[in-house]
């Protein structure tokens, strides 16, 4: 099937880039959206119950909510309303949309035709060598699933997917359903996102979490953001950056392309940020190159050791690095300093872009606070070498002390409500022992023991024909995978897919040869079971565990819970006729736990590190926080029992003549892979989002003018080639050399075996592309 297009180029508007985000124009657009979607009275109960102690989460971003006491009224941002707003819409898609519509008809349409045709309602199966879904009742869609698991030569033809939506409860049950069928094959999202920063941060402070707290970044002194546009990605975080920076905070923005939501931010709640002018965030922005972060944290840390040697020296200290730290908390460092020394400035400054006068002056006020916080998203996570850059910049932390201080520390930034929360839960496809022992004790079963397959993996797996079923609780898998075309035909081949889903996506069309919809309730929704209204909880960024429950009236009665889901499914595969408990499978009621999460959560409690009175601590408004030892003690969980410097190998992609770094990149109108809409108005985009964004220093080179038609082809040392047609240029301020386009149109360039080393991520922010221009 042909890939689907959006709407023609010749309607795409360019614009000068905003110099400020939100404000009066940030409320007036996501009340227009939400106002579309759910109507007054809808949008009000929804939006007043958002992030609220006894209202839901946010299925957006994972950035972290206020004290329970300090949040306001309307404690969301214009893309946590759209996100509401697409959840909580008031369309319904029911079966007579189905039979109308074939899946290949279904498949040339856009994402956001998709996204908008409204809630899925009943359960669909797409029959073998049927072109059109059918409603099928619960019972037919799950046993017709179980009796396909059951088919299977081995457990390890089954993956099971979960996007960081799902709730604790509902991954904790579905990590156990699955490793009680017997396979540890669980890719979820984190594989494509922040796997580099926790392996990064697992083998340096041994927790592969952040440091900080919401107070922690508050009380900063300087705060480097590195790889990450807060404004369209978490715009929540620009309140407290807000609030740092108005404490004296200084912030430094790390990032190819400049962008508005760190040059000025209009808070709507204050009439300053409404009728005023804002708050400047940025100080400083430091153009890196694409994949340079490494090169710059590296002479951030060369500033500092010939600051030391000079005889400089770090506010409130006697020396520039903090010894007395380095000595008794850490391992590694004079290593780690040989090869700093030894780096030559003309190789840093090749590596990250950025001259050497810049890096100084950001060094010089390194030294000038002793609480500094980094955080980074995925503009540092999705490169060949993102393990040893997020490294890098532990070492520049570990160099200072700023670990274990009030105001200080590292914070990778979650872009999915509830990611960080599924794998604390057991969604790993290679989770310690101690986890697996725990879980055998207090099940009865024995788990399997041996590595299951990543996201990547697993597209890999279903490609050579060893995995043959494939399930997604909740995201759009074909969209969130590289290598598009690779990905979809690899589900194509399947024997089935099954997809639990709110709402219609391009991943039901990449179906298998028999596939499955199971509508589910969203975060917005009410969940009654036998016990009565049912709450869950998620973790965010930060590690605060919180409960979060529904307020609107499902869309259909014939929708069930996630949880649901994997009890009943879990019934049909570990339970005989009579509802007896099979041999060697997981001693559990299931139906019990369907109808009361409590008991969930007492499970949770007997398996799960820190979750003791799990009950009782989710009774205290804003809940509560798992320990971080290296922060709160200063204890690290590596093999050395302390927090490792790590002397890698400075690298940067070389690109050939002729040849742009491409990253991929969402606009301000969607939500991973859920489009909004087709304006991305803070880079004053509109009308469209097949343009890519580059140098007008490079346009110059390569022959090129703004506005030009082009095809993006990717180029990688498997000799394939990978076509993204029709594209327009857009003349745009981002790094020499580098360029931009949004996913998950640009995916399919990105190849299934370019991942980063030791997280096999992929590399979506390396991508190597020449521009052949369009005729006509």
């Amino acid at each position: 099937m042909d890939t689907p297009a959006g709407p023609p180029n010749d309607e795409i508007r360019v614009g000068e880039p905003k110099r400020s985000v939100a404000g009066l124009g940030g409320v007036l657009h996501a009340m227009q959206h939400a106002l579309r979607e759910m109507g007054p009275a809808r949008t009000a109960k929804t939006l007043l119950s958002l992030n609220q102690t006894d209202g839901f989460d946010c299925m957006s971003c994972a950035w972290a909510d206020p004290a329970a006491g300090k949040r306001s009224h309307a404690e969301f941002c214009e893309n946590g309303a759209k996100a509401v707003a697409h959840e909580a819409t008031k369309a319904r898609l029911g079966a007579a949309f189905f039979a109308e519509h074939s899946i290949e008809e279904l498949y040339a349409r856009d994402d956001m035709w998709l996204n908008r045709q409204g809630r899925l309602t009943v359960p669909l199966i797409r029959d073998r060598d049927q072109t059109h879904y059918r409603e099928a009742t619960w019972d037919e869609a799950l046993t017709l699933i179980a009796d396909q698991l059951r088919s299977l030569a081995s457990p390890d033809e089954a993956a099971f997917y979960t996007s960081g939506r799902t709730s604790n409860e509902a991954a904790f049950l579905y990590q156990l359903m699955v490793r009680g069928f017997g396979t540890n094959n669980l890719p979820d999202c984190s594989n494509m996102c922040h796997e580099s920063s926790g392996r990064a941060l697992a083998d340096t402070i041994g927790i592969g979490k952040g440091s900080v707290t919401l107070e922690d970044v508050e009380g900063a002194k300087l705060i480097i953001i590195a790889g990450q546009n807060p404004g369209t990605n978490h715009p929540r975080m620009l309140t407290t950056l807000e609030k740092a920076k108005r404490a004296g905070a200084v912030i430094v923005a790390v990032n190819p392309l400049p962008e508005p939501g760190l040059l000025r931010y209009r808070n709507p709640q204050t009439v300053r940020g409404m009728l005023g002018s804002g708050t400047s965030l940025a100080d400083h922005h430091l153009q890196v190159r694409l994949g340079g972060d490494q090169g710059l944290f590296r002479g951030l840390a060369k500033v500092l050791l010939e600051a030391e040697d000079a005889g400089d020296h770090m506010v409130g200290r006697d020396t520039a690095l903090d010894h007395a730290f380095i000595e008794n908390y850490t391992a590694g460092c004079d290593d780690y300093l040989a090869v700093v020394r030894a780096e030559p400035w003309a190789d840093i400054v090749e590596a990250s872009g950025v001259s050497e006068a810049q890096i100084r002056e950001v060094g010089r006020l390194l030294l000038d606070t002793d609480r500094t916080v980094v955080a980074w998203a995925m503009g540092l996570t999705q490169h060949k070498h993102s393990v040893a850059m997020i490294k890098e910049v532990v070492n520049l932390v570990l160099l200072q002390g700023n670990l274990g201080r009030p105001g200080a520390g590292l914070l990778p930034v979650r872009g999915h409500s509830n990611v960080q929360g599924d794998r604390t839960m057991g969604i790993f496809e290679r989770m310690p022992m101690i986890f697996h022992d725990r879980l055998d004790a207090e099940f009865g079963f024995t788990s399997p023991r041996e590595a299951g397959h990543d996201t990547v993996d697993t597209v890999r797996a279903m490609r050579d024909g060893r995995v043959r079923f494939f399930m997604s609780m909740g995201g759009n898998f074909a969209k969130a995978a590289p290598d598009t075309d690779v990905t979809e035909a690899a589900l194509q081949d399947c024997e089935m897919t099954v997809q639990v889903s709110t709402k219609l996506n391009h991943s039901h069309l990449a179906a298998g040869r028999v596939a499955v919809i199971l509508p589910t309730l969203g975060r917005t929704d009410r969940d009654i079971q036998k016990s009565g209204p049912q709450r869950v909880t998620v973790e965010d960024s930060m590690s605060m565990v919180h409960a979060s429950a529904g307020k609107l009236e499902p869309p259909s009665t014939d929708l069930r819970s996630e949880v649901s889901i994997v009890c009943q499914l879990a019934m049909r595969l570990f339970e005989d006729g009579s509802g007896n408990r099979l041999a060697g499978a997981p001693q559990v009621d299931w139906s019990a736990l369907e109808g009361d999460y409590r008991l969930i959560r007492r499970h949770i409690e007997a398996v799960v590190p820190h979750f003791e009175n799990f009950e009782a601590r989710i009774n205290v408004p804003g809940g509560f926080r798992l320990p971080h030892p290296p922060h709160e003690k200063r204890e690290f969980g590596t093999d050395s029992q302390r927090a490792n410097f790590s002397a890698t190998t400075l690298w940067w992609p070389k690109l050939p003549k002729g040849r742009l770094l491409l990253q991929t990149l969402r606009s301000h109108d969607q939500f991973n892979t859920t489009v909004y809409g087709n304006d991305d108005r803070y880079r004053g985009i509109r009308g469209g989002r097949r343009v890519v964004m580059v140098n007008p220093d490079d346009l110059a080179e390569l022959g090129l003018a703004d506005a030009d038609q082009v095809d993006i082809v990717s180029e990688f040392t498997d000799g394939v080639e990978r076509r993204a047609p029709g594209f327009r240029v857009v003349s745009y301020d981002t790094a020499k050399g580098c360029a931009a386009a949004y996913f998950p149109e640009t995916n399919v360039l990105v190849p299934l075996d370019s991942t980063a080393e030791f997280s096999n991520t992929p590399t979506s922010k390396s991508v190597v592309i020449r521009l052949e221009k369009v005729a006509g």
